[in-house]
């Protein structure tokens, strides 16, 4: 009986992609056959060796609408070609998030294979989408014309799932992007920036809507620097507000780093930070990654007071919540956890202990439970 073999699409660099990698080698390990698709810039690494197959697409221009397009035209010309290739074998196709779902859609409807969609986020309700009417209106419409088409699929926590069901009835499954368990990652690795001797780090997409606006001014009542690890759509206007506030003796931007790269800084930081400003239900009800990440690690970190973190952190008080983003609040925050050993040695101390159990090996469990359910692999 051939493998079942199934191929999942996304719009970034698969270098980076923390939460794909996981998810596809946990479904080669289990016995599939995974494709992984992404995007070719013109930077992008060469891709680690990996147990499934990574395929990049050519695609120009790399942002606004026109990447957008021209992605979904390339990547639906490829799974149709994919599709007609491997007719022999069992199919399916995982669209993530919704800037693939079209063509994973009319490819899978072609040639009637199983579907299913994966929400990283919500993504009509990112503040990138939601402040700009056109780019929203066009999004809903294709979140209500093909979210309804999938009526399988999972996201990240309960909120998205019960969202997606108020909307449009489908039932999704919650498997949360939680990290591997420390002691399966690596603890030597090439390439590490050079790093302050304590420092708190913000690890991550640089987006839009993660409260750079507030943190950087923060940062001038703040004694120890500051380390901003990632990039993203809103990278060159933290840099202006770095310069516009006198800070780069003080936040340094390390970009990109390799998923090895960020597992080994991250324990070195004094604390981490996961902050999203409240202006939408995305950045209210997000459950960042970078919030287990640091977990992992066996660092504290201050937090947003938002509904999943509230509720995690009742569970294992690992973080210092914030009521609100503003640069004050920020920086009393961070300061509080300076001055107060008590208070981070217990934060510290509980973040080790919830490691324990906030991991991939729990979450896997369920994403294989879910692939066997729909489409078993023998």
């Amino acid at each position: 009986m051939a493998t079942p073999h199934i191929i999942c699409t996304v719009t970034n660099d698969l270098t980076y992609d923390q939460r794909m990698q996981r998810i596809c080698t946990s479904l080669s390990q289990a016995g599939y056959e995974v494709t992984l698709v992404g995007i070719q810039r013109p930077e992008s690494l060469p891709t680690d060796q990996r147990p499934y197959r990574q395929v990049r697409l050519p695609v120009h221009p790399l942002s606004g609408k026109g990447f957008y397009l021209n992605y979904n035209r390339t990547l639906y010309r490829w799974l149709r070609q994919e599709a007609a290739r491997l007719a022999a074998q069992p199919l399916a196709i995982c669209a993530i998030d919704l800037d693939t779902i079209i063509p994973c859609y009319l490819v899978s409807r072609q040639f009637r294979l199983p579907r299913v969609y994966d929400a990283h986020e919500l993504f009509t309700e990112l503040t990138e989408v939601k402040r700009r009417p056109w780019i929203y209106a066009a999004w809903r419409l294709a979140e209500r014309m093909f979210v309804p088409r999938y009526p399988s699929g999972y996201t990240v926590n309960q909120f998205i799932a019960d969202e997606f069901n108020r909307r449009y009835g489908v039932q999704y499954a919650v498997i949360r992007n939680m990290p591997l368990p420390r002691h399966q990652a690596a603890d030597s690795v090439a390439g590490l920036p050079t790093l302050p001797s304590r420092f708190f780090l913000y690890q991550g997409a640089v987006n839009e809507g993660r409260a750079f606006d507030t943190l950087i001014p923060a940062m001038q009542q703040v004694a120890l620097p500051l380390v901003i690890a990632g990039n993203g759509n809103y990278f060159r206007q933290v840099q202006a507000l770095v310069e516009k506030h006198q800070l780069q003796h003080k936040v340094l931007l390390t970009g990109h780093l390799k998923p090895e790269v960020l597992q080994a800084i991250t324990p070195r930081a004094f604390a981490g930070l996961t902050l999203f400003d409240n202006t939408g239900l995305n950045q209210y009800h997000s459950l960042a990654n970078r919030f287990f990440d640091y977990v992992q690690a066996g660092i504290p970190q201050v937090c947003v007071n938002y509904p999943e973190y509230r509720a995690l952190n009742g569970q294992h008080e690992v973080a210092l919540l914030v009521n609100d983003t503003t640069p004050e609040c920020l920086a009393t925050a961070m300061n509080k956890l300076l001055a107060d050993n008590v208070l981070y040695q217990r934060l510290q101390e509980n973040a080790r202990q919830a490691a324990g159990t906030w991991n991939w090996l729990s979450e896997s469990a369920r994403l294989l439970s879910f692939w066997q359910q729909l489409f078993p692999v023998h």
